[in-house]
Order: C-alpha cells, then structure tokens, then sequence
C-alpha cells in the first residue's frame, strides 16, 4: 500500500525505541508497543528469526490467522 498506510489511514509501522538485553535474556517491551498490540502480563508470545532478516515477535494468532487465510484461498482455487 502506498505511503505505508492502512486501508483506514491508520499507520501500520512504528519505531517504538530499544529495549536492553538483561542478564537473563529477558528485554522490557515498550509502554507504547504493549499498549498498541494489547500485550499484557501472562501472554504469550511467538518469537520468530531469520538469520539475515531478524528476529520477528508476535501474537501466535496472527499466524494462525495468516494460515487460515492461505488455506481459504487454496479452496477457493
């Protein structure tokens, strides 16, 4: 989509900061990021990576929701 903008007008990239490595491994999401994505103590999350790409954090529904997606689309073909 031009401008990187969704259908509604409402932005769909942010840059919400950095976040600090602790000793554990364990980083502190961002306020803005938690709050955005509804992200609250006792989810759980999906943690993805690429080695050339990164590392991708989401809700695990979002890529069950992609999957249902691809297979509705496979049926209707």
């Amino acid at each position: 989509m031009p401008g990187g903008k969704h259908l509604l007008g409402k932005p769909r990239r942010h840059i919400f900061g950095t976040a600090k490595v602790g000793e554990k491994g364990q980083i502190v999401i961002p306020k803005d990021a938690r709050t955005l994505f509804h992200i609250q103590p006792g989810d759980t999350l999906l943690i993805l990576g690429d080695e050339q790409t990164g590392i991708i954090v989401t809700r695990p529904d979002v890529l069950q929701d992609a999957a249902k997606q691809i297979f509705d689309g496979m049926e209707r073909e």
